[in-house]
């Protein structure tokens, strides 16, 4: 497991970044909530507030598609938080390792058969953050992402 995080005594700038790798496994989707939701308080979103819980709840999504759909044997995802004091908007990204994968473009989500057992993750995405999408930087990976505004 690699960790990148930038302590507040030696950040430069004002934009705060976590960066850890995870195995693409439903037990590496429950850490990166749990890792995310620890760094969101150190970073000031208490535990107890509704910018916490709509931030962890976001990663948790993000992290069981790509445990799920991102999946390749043998390789990783990663989350990445970035936290933007200015106007206090952080970005959420999930890397994986399927970019023949992608989601539906944001607005073109339908929802889910009532009795059906999945195929709410990104309606919630959508419907709980300011802004989402995909990016895809290289040939080997996908990046889900999204925005959230506490407020």
């Amino acid at each position: 497991m690699n960790v990148e995080s930038v302590p507040a005594a030696e950040h430069i700038g004002p934009t705060r970044h976590f960066t850890i790798r995870l195995s693409a496994t439903p037990r590496g989707a429950r850490l990166a909530r749990h890792l995310a939701a620890e760094q969101l308080h150190r970073w000031g979103w208490p535990y107890d507030t509704e910018a916490h819980r709509t931030a962890t709840l976001l990663v948790a999504e993000l992290a069981a598609n790509a445990a799920v759909h991102g999946h390749v044997r043998g390789r990783d995802f990663r989350l990445r938080l970035t936290l933007h004091p200015e106007d206090a908007t952080l970005r959420i990204e999930v890397t994986d390792a399927r970019p023949d994968r992608r989601p539906p473009v944001p607005g073109t989500l339908e929802p889910a058969a009532p009795d059906a057992e999945s195929g709410r993750g990104l309606l919630l995405v959508e419907a709980l953050s300011s802004h989402w999408g995909t990016a895809g930087g290289d040939p080997y990976t996908k990046t889900v992402w999204c925005e959230v505004v506490p407020g």
